[in-house]
C-alpha cells in the first residue's frame, strides 16, 4: 500500500447477536494500517476489546468517532441489517470507505439506496461475503473454467436447515450460497420459487418475526430455481429442522464430466467427483489440494489460538479488508462489492415475488419493493 490507512471499528457489543464472525478484526495485523478507534457503548470488559482490536481510542457513539477521527475506512461488525442504512450513509457522507457484514441491507430498496449513495459520495463499499475471497471457492471457479467437470450444467445449494429453515435460513445463510452461484456464473436471468408453511403454499400474511432483526421473512420450506446466462441451472433448498441429519449447508456444481462440491463443515474441503453420472447416482469424491494462501507482504501472522473463531473467517475477513484498500488505490470495485450483495437481495425478493404471483420473476426486478411488505390489492 502507498499510504497509512486510518481504520475505525463500529462493533457495539451492548446489543446481543450483533457479531460473531470476527469482521471487527479484519484489518488487525495488516501493514500500513492504524486502528484509530472503536465505537462500542458497552463498558463491560471494554479494555479487553480495545486490546484485541488494537484500537487506540474508544467512543460510545459511531457518529462521534467518525466526525472526530476522520478514518479512511470503517468496519461495521453487526451481522444484522437493522439500522445499517443510517450507519453506512453517515460513514459515506463523511468520505469513509466501508467494510460491513452481510446482508448489506434488510430490503432491496435499502440496498439500491446504499449502492447509489456510495457512488454519489465516491466511496467503496465492500461486504463480508467471504466466499469470494476463500481459496476453496476461488479454486472451484478456476477448475470450472479449466474444464475439470466438463460443461457445467447445474448449481445446487442449501442452507443450514436448522430451526431457522425456510425464509430465515434463506436470508441468514442462503445469502452466502446465492452469492457463490453469482460468483461462479454471474447474475441470473430469472428466478422461480416454491415456498410453503406447514405444508401449504405460502401467503403474504404468513410473514413472521425472525429470531434476529434481518428484515421480512416467511415460510418454513422453500425450493428455488434460477437460470444463469451460460445455461447453467441453479437450485436452492431449505427445510426446517433437518440439522439432526448432519451438516447440510454447502454447494455442488455438476457438469458433463464430473462434480465439484464443498460442505460447510470442519476444514471445508473442496471435493471432486470424476463420474459422468448425475448427482443422485453413485458419486465418489476425492479431496482437492488447494493452493497455498497468497501472502500479504508485511502482514503479521494470524494468532489462531486467541482469535476466537474458525480460521475461515479470520483468513477471509483479512482478505476482504486488504482487497478493499487495494480497490481504493486501484479505483476498482471490491471483490465482494455492494452491487454483488444487492444482487443477492434481488434474488431473495424475486423468490417471494415468484411465490406470490405464481410465475417467474425476471432479473432485474421492475418492482423493488419487498413482496412481503406490499399490501394485497
Amino acid at each position: 500500500m502507498n499510504r497509512l490507512w486510518k481504520i475505525g471499528i463500529v462493533y457495539d457489543t451492548a446489543v446481543p447477536g450483533r457479531g460473531g464472525h470476527g469482521t471487527h478484526l479484519a484489518f488487525k495485523g495488516l501493514p500500513g494500517v492504524e486502528t484509530v478507534a472503536l465505537a462500542d457503548s458497552n463498558d463491560d470488559n471494554i479494555d479487553g476489546r480495545m486490546a484485541k482490536t488494537g484500537a487506540k481510542r474508544r467512543y460510545r457513539d459511531y457518529r462521534e468517532m467518525i466526525e472526530r477521527e476522520k478514518p479512511d475506512a470503517v468496519v461495521f461488525g453487526s451481522r444484522v441489517p437493522e439500522g445499517r442504512l443510517e450507519e453506512l450513509e453517515f460513514a459515506a457522507r463523511n468520505g469513509c470507505h466501508i467494510l460491513c457484514e452481510k446482508p448489506l441491507a434488510a430490503t432491496l430498496e435499502e440496498a439500491d439506496r446504499l449502492v447509489a449513495f456510495g457512488d454519489e459520495c465516491g466511496v467503496k463499499i465492500a461486504v463480508a461475503q467471504l466466499a469470494r475471497h476463500a481459496q476453496v471457492f476461488r479454486t472451484m471457479k478456476r477448475m470450472i473454467a479449466e474444464g475439470a467437470i466438463g460443461r457445467p450444467l447445474a448449481f445446487y445449494g442449501r442452507g443450514k436447515e436448522d430451526e431457522r429453515g425456510g425464509g430465515e435460513d434463506l436470508v441468514v445463510l442462503g445469502t452466502h450460497i446465492l452469492d457463490i452461484g453469482c460468483f461462479l456464473f454471474g447474475a441470473p436471468e430469472f428466478v422461480f420459487a416454491d415456498f410453503t408453511r406447514e405444508g401449504r403454499p405460502l401467503r403474504r400474511s404468513d410473514r413472521f418475526v425472525p429470531t434476529e432483526p434481518i428484515g421480512p421473512v416467511a415460510g418454513d420450506e422453500l425450493t428455488a430455481y434460477f437460470r444463469f446466462a451460460q445455461g447453467v441451472r441453479g437450485f436452492f433448498e431449505s427445510r426446517k429442522n433437518l440439522s439432526a441429519c448432519g451438516i447440510r449447508m454447502g454447494v455442488t456444481v455438476a457438469g458433463t464430466e464430473g462434480m465439484l462440491a464443498m460442505r460447510y463443515q470442519g476444514d471445508r474441503k473442496l471435493r471432486l467427483c470424476r463420474s459422468k453420472l448425475p448427482p443422485e447416482d453413485d458419486a465418489r469424491f476425492e479431496v482437492v489440494e488447494l493452493p497455498a494462501e497468497p501472502e500479504i507482504p508485511g502482514a503479521e501472522p494470524i494468532d489462531m489460538k486467541t482469535i476466537g473463531f474458525i480460521p475461515y473467517f479470520a483468513i477471509n475477513n483479512r482478505r476482504a479488508a486488504w482487497d478493499l484498500l487495494a480497490a481504493v488505490e486501484e479505483n476498482r470495485a471490491p471483490a465482494a462489492s455492494a452491487r454483488d450483495a444487492q444482487m443477492v437481495l434481488e434474488m431473495i425478493q424475486g423468490f417471494y415475488q415468484s411465490q406470490l404471483t405464481g410465475g417467474a420473476a425476471r432479473i432485474p426486478l421492475a418492482d423493488r419493493r419487498h413482496p412481503l411488505e406490499v399490501e394485497e390489492s
